[in-house]
């Protein structure tokens, strides 16, 4: 009698673990919403804008907003729109984060609404396509938005709805995306306790939702390196300094960064070089070699220990053949952070909305994410939504980024119903 006294409160225990979200009813959408859904991604689809270029995106959101009778505020980071709803009891407040930007991309897909957009980057006349999945992101919190605002009174506290801005980044010599909204004030204005995002994958078939506590995508940064010498004749190097062997050497010296340097027991992490240019002619040692290359990583502390590493190897390897190095390094987005104890408490809303066999551990991603600036302010929770259809292998499913990105719209249903549950199960473990 004792054990089994014992063991049913070791049950009882486990479950209030999870907060009332385990026993939590899903809250399901209809097949007219799910059509809306399906349209406004469509058209979406059909006029994609690049980064701080969203204006008729920001439009089609905003009038969706007031007509659900939310106070809508327009402007924000340049394009960005933020809608609040009140619910109808007291509670948390949380946000819900959706990306606007489309790529300097030709879609080479043969659906019917295909992008045949085309707006200048970076100079040139370029091709313009959702090859990353946005438009399905903005639809899906437009569907949340409107189911969430019919159950409004049911629902204990605030949802922030942020539309977000320039995730691919923002045109040279402008600011942008999370890091910008959020400079402008946007969590002290409404002071969330949680936000959430979601982010649509092709490496998942539809449906299925890739989840990991603690880092899940990478930092991403950029380096450049300009290693100065004294130009002489290729026939008698000692009459300057070869900034040539110099460059050289920073390459391969760098390497030693993340595999002697850095505790790689913490997180994994790369330094890779990618452009290389100097010299004009054969016979010639130039005066100067510019380097480029990217840093991904998943430790907050290793990302400043390889910032700092990196430097002083560079000037040092330089200083070493006489040349000199200057270092400059342009901090990106940080590393993506699942709050442990949120991803845990939202683990079994996922599991009701997609399926317990469907919600996976997702590996680590060395791309990189500006959610990552909202999930250093308060707890957050980001996830992956698989949209390679059933049947197809995701593996060799056209890329994230790639011209014949293709999405299964049935995942929408999923994504937009992930959204509205963890609204109501968030408030109802407070």
């Amino acid at each position: 009698m004792k054990r089994t006294a014992i063991s049913l409160a070791l049950v009882a225990a486990a479950s209030s673990l999870f907060g009332a979200a385990q026993a939590q009813e899903t809250v399901k959408i209809n097949a007219q919403l799910e059509q809306k859904i399906i349209e406004w991604r469509r058209d979406l689809h059909q006029h994609p804008e690049l980064s701080n270029r969203e204006f008729r995106t920001a439009k089609v959101i905003t009038a969706h907003l007031e007509e659900l009778g939310l106070e809508v505020q327009t402007g924000v980071a340049h394009t960005g729109v933020v809608g609040l709803l009140k619910g109808g009891k007291p509670g948390p407040t949380i946000a819900l984060r959706a990306d606007m930007d489309a790529l300097p991309v030709v879609e080479l897909t043969d659906v019917p609404f295909a992008s045949k957009a085309v707006s200048e980057y970076r100079g040139k006349e370029v091709g313009v396509m959702h090859a990353c999945g946005h438009d399905l992101h903005v639809a899906m919190l437009m569907g949340a938005a409107e189911k969430l605002t019919a159950m409004r009174d049911q629902l204990a506290g605030n949802v922030v709805f942020i539309f977000q801005p320039a995730e691919e980044g923002a045109p040279a010599d402008e600011e942008g995306g999370a890091e910008l909204m959020l400079k402008e004030g946007l969590f002290k204005q409404y002071a969330p306790e949680a936000v959430f995002g979601i982010h649509v994958w092709s490496a998942g078939n539809t449906g299925e939702i890739g989840y990991r506590e603690g880092p899940l995508m990478a930092s991403s940064d950029r380096f450049e390196i300009n290693v100065k010498g004294r130009q002489t004749h290729g026939s008698r190097p000692w009459g300057g300094v070869d900034p040539i062997v110099a460059a050289g050497q920073i390459i391969s010296n760098t390497q030693s960064i993340i595999s002697r340097q850095v505790d790689i027991t913490k997180a994994p992490a790369v330094v890779s070089f990618g452009i290389v240019e100097g010299g004009v002619r054969n016979n010639i040692i130039p005066d100067e070699v510019y380097l480029e290359g990217t840093i991904r990583n998943f430790d907050m502390g290793n990302r400043a220990q390889i910032f700092e590493n990196l430097k002083t190897t560079a000037e040092m390897t330089a200083k070493a053949s006489g040349a000199e190095a200057h270092v400059h390094i342009d901090e990106g987005y940080p590393v993506t952070i699942n709050n442990p104890e949120l991803t845990r408490q939202m683990l079994p809303t996922m599991q009701r909305v997609a399926g317990a066999d469907n919600v996976k551990v997702n590996a680590l991603v060395t791309g990189a994410e500006d959610f990552s600036f909202f999930a250093l302010e308060v707890p957050g929770l980001f996830v992956f939504l698989g949209i390679t259809p059933d049947g197809q292998n995701p593996a060799e499913a056209p890329s994230n980024h790639s011209p014949y990105f293709y999405a299964d719209e049935d995942a929408l249903k999923v994504g937009t119903e992930l959204y509205v549950n963890w609204v109501f199960d968030y408030a109802n473990t407070k």
